[in-house]
């Protein structure tokens, strides 16, 4: 074998051996997780996420629900992923609320995940009794002032935004309330309808207002809400200040390709500034609620920083 012939062998080996060049993002399909079983707000967003973005791209984008720890199980799998953007997070403000009443979260929200879009956000409807005696937010404080520890709210667990939003609302308006978790909203609501607990902060409760089961005293959002605008904010009934959100929003692993992430923070932003996608945000209760990039993780910051500062203030912990 002369020489030509062995340096022509040695780089048609080489070529075979190297790495086929990376296309255009998305290859092959992308896996949207959702850490929460099927039906709710967090999953039904990442289905009408999924669904525009399988047909703009031409790549299936399918959402997996895998719930478990209140949205650790999920969120956790995805920071570990190392899937280059091919693993997406549809999160929630679970992912702010947690760290501050959980030291055992598995991973770093800021370090480990990219954030991508908050794209929508829903208040928490502060709601009593049909039959309650109150009929305002002012109605229902004074009485908490007149009987320290008397007021009990429900929550859907320990650490989820009903139970701290209850807490937030305890220090800002300087009442003392008695804290009853159950195991969701259904379970709650078995006991707020009839009278036996006085109130309850949740983002699910307005198909109970509607239905007239139940009476909506304020939303926790800073303005009122398109979904209901007849119901004033707890800010504009006494309680200046007060704002809580549960909002979603997507995130990607921190090995993402940088063109990857632009490409999907700019397909967000088309589909929630659409008609037709604001008016389903609204369908759910809430509104579409665009931050992206660096709005998106400045919005994180100041979300982890108050809800350590609520979890401090109420002296809360949870193992």
């Amino acid at each position: 074998m002369n020489f030509r012939t062995i340096a022509a062998t040695v780089m048609l080996a080489a070529l075979g051996a190297a790495p086929a060049v990376a296309g255009p993002y998305p290859e092959r399909m992308v896996q949207i997780l959702v850490p929460y079983p099927p039906g709710g707000i967090t999953d039904i967003v990442g289905r009408i996420v999924a669904d525009r973005f399988t047909t703009e791209f031409g790549k299936p984008f399918t959402v997996e629900n895998r719930p478990g720890a209140g949205g650790m199980t999920g969120s956790d799998a995805v920071a570990r992923s190392n899937d280059k953007g091919y693993t997406l997070l549809m999160g929630s403000v679970a992912n702010t609320t947690f760290p501050a009443v959980n030291k055992k979260v598995p991973y770093d929200l800021v370090t480990d995940l990219i954030p991508l879009c908050r794209v929508m956000s829903v208040p928490n409807y502060l709601v009593v009794s049909a039959d309650s005696p109150y009929k305002s937010l002012k109605d229902l404080l004074a009485d908490a002032k007149a009987r320290p520890g008397q007021l009990t709210f429900a929550s859907t667990g320990p650490g989820a935004t009903p139970h701290l939003s209850g807490e937030l609302l305890a220090t800002m308006a300087g009442v003392d309330l008695t804290h009853v978790p159950y195991k969701g909203s259904g379970p709650a609501f078995v006991d707020l309808i009839p009278g036996r607990i006085s109130m309850m902060f949740d983002n699910a409760a307005y198909s109970q207002v509607k239905a007239g089961k139940l009476r909506a005293l304020a939303v926790s959002s800073p303005e009122r809400t398109p979904a209901a605008p007849e119901i004033p904010t707890v800010a504009e009934s006494g309680v200046p200040g007060f704002s809580v959100t549960s909002w979603y929003g997507l995130w990607a692993p921190k090995d993402t390709p940088p063109e990857a992430v632009e490409l999907l923070r700019g397909k967000l932003q088309a589909l929630f500034s659409e008609p037709g996608t604001q008016e389903k945000m609204v369908t759910l209760g809430g509104k579409a609620d665009l931050a992206c990039g660096a709005d998106f993780a400045t919005f994180i910051d100041a979300e982890l920083a108050k809800w350590r500062k609520v979890v401090a203030d109420a002296d809360i912990k949870i193992e």
